[in-house]
């Protein structure tokens, strides 16, 4: 299977893996650590590649883009997950927020919200998943009701990444009671500094302002913070799911570490039981699976089609490689003891190796639940597929 992009897309890819040697710290493990540093590398590096209209190549220029490809604006994506990151909070913006905003948003919306994410100057959160609603998000309890011209919104939201930092949320609602509990439900951007907003972080292994509650009490906006139709937003969150799952490229990370792991263990690498190399091989090649349906998705999306059963394969594939990926290089790094290393340059590598896997397998750990549990991808995608046999 030959991945390549064309010769703009792998000079892209050169030029941002410079970008992040030259401007992101050697142990970089994301922007949401203890470490208040990360989080500035993070907002500096973000500046940086607006900057130099690398942010959101792919957007139009006139909200800020630079009219790429959408290849070009995969490059970005791959690049950045399998170094950590190193946008911080901004790809939700990026990935997804901007991108239906284009496609469901008023002009005023999109002139107003559209070019400060491209110069990387505001963050988003999400605030679909409740209590008593995440999976099954279709059954979520907050609820606006009209007051004028405009609403008042009142509930709770859980599992809010970003929340404590962020300006805007793109948050569902229900507005009416219909026939079946998808219809009814409508997206409000909010602004984070309403009165009646309060946040409440969630302590976690995965750092600061990963999860969060958020709290809605009679919190009013006006009648252009609907985006789309009232009661109509289930529509539009289905394609917002698939432009999120497909906008994490989850793969590139699993495929960096994999590709890294012969150089990182030296001469232990002979020493691995035959058994654990065959399984190091088959991760290579579920990376490239997964990469692929991720292309699949993508090249939909270009065509300006959204297929949520394309995205939930891409889901249930990438998640296992997340996790068997994790399994397998956790082994290895057993094998990676930098204190056998006689050349610094060699221990550092294995140390560097070690912590990153460690890393990545915390993470893999919340993988299935995140942007939809595994479970419920594997009953959309089996709907589909009897629906069309």
């Amino acid at each position: 299977m030959d991945f390549r992009m064309g010769p703009a897309a792998t000079g892209l890819r050169g030029e941002l893996r410079e970008l992040v040697a030259e401007h992101v710290p050697p142990g970089y493990l994301g922007a949401f650590t203890d470490d208040p540093a990360d989080l500035e590398t993070a907002q500096k590096f973000c500046r940086l590649l607006a900057e130099r209209g690398l942010l959101c190549p792919a957007w139009p220029a006139e909200y800020g883009g630079r009219d790429a490809s959408h290849w070009e604006q995969t490059v970005v994506r791959e690049e950045m997950w399998a170094h950590h990151e190193p946008r911080g909070a901004q790809y939700m913006g990026v990935n997804w927020v901007g991108p239906t905003i284009m496609r469901h948003g008023t002009a005023e919306q999109r002139r107003a919200h559209l070019p400060p994410i491209a110069r990387g100057e505001v963050i988003w959160c999400q605030g679909f998943s409740e209590p008593d609603a995440g999976s099954d998000l279709a059954s979520l309890r907050t609820a606006a009701r009209r007051d004028g011209d405009g609403w008042v919104i009142s509930g709770q939201k859980v599992w809010t990444s970003y929340a404590t930092m962020a300006q805007w949320c793109f948050l569902l609602a229900r507005t009416a009671r219909l026939d079946r509990k998808q219809q009814g439900l409508t997206i409000f951007l909010v602004p984070m500094d309403a009165p009646g907003v309060e946040v409440r972080p969630i302590g976690t292994l995965m750092g600061p302002h990963h999860l969060n509650e958020v709290f809605l009490d009679d919190v009013r906006v006006g009648g252009g913070a609907v985006l789309g139709e009232v009661d109509a937003g289930w529509t539009v969150v289905r394609e917002v799911l698939s432009f999120e799952r497909v906008g994490i490229a989850r793969y590139a990370r699993c495929e960096r570490l994999l590709q890294a792991a012969p150089r990182a263990l030296g001469g232990a690498w002979d020493d691995l039981p035959g058994e654990l190399r065959v399984r190091w091989a088959r991760m290579l090649t579920h990376c490239r699976r997964a990469r692929l349906l991720a292309y699949r998705v993508i090249a939909t999306q270009h065509e300006g089609r959204v297929e949520p059963n394309d995205a939930a394969a891409y889901r249930i594939a990438v998640t296992r490689l997340d996790q068997e990926s994790a399994d397998v290089l956790a082994e290895m790094a057993e094998y990676a003891e930098p204190a056998e290393y006689a050349e610094p340059a060699e221990a550092a590598e294995a140390a560097w190796f070690r912590l990153e896997v460690e890393d990545h397998r915390r993470y893999s750990h919340a993988s299935t639940v995140a942007s939809g549990s595994i479970d419920v991808q594997r009953m959309l995608l089996a709907r589909a597929l009897l629906a069309a046999s």
